[in-house]
């Protein structure tokens, strides 16, 4: 199935974000990610289903600056 991940289509075997973010190597604690414009708690990443056309974005946490 094919779904947005940053705004870049792409295609997926489907499953959950958990899933996604295992495949991906992405750490789930170091990432929120948002479907379909709603932040998804980390709770529900093993249990939310992604669905043809989903919009996924990855937003990592960043220390620095002054």
């Amino acid at each position: 199935m094919q779904v947005k991940i940053n705004g870049k289509p792409e295609e997926i075997s489907g499953g959950t974000v958990l899933d996604l973010l295992q495949t991906k190597k992405i750490e789930p604690q170091m990432v929120a990610v948002e479907v379909n414009d709603s932040v998804l708690d980390r709770n529900l990443l093993a249990t939310t289903s992604l669905n043809e056309g989903d919009r996924v974005e990855f937003l990592f946490y960043m220390g620095g600056g002054r």
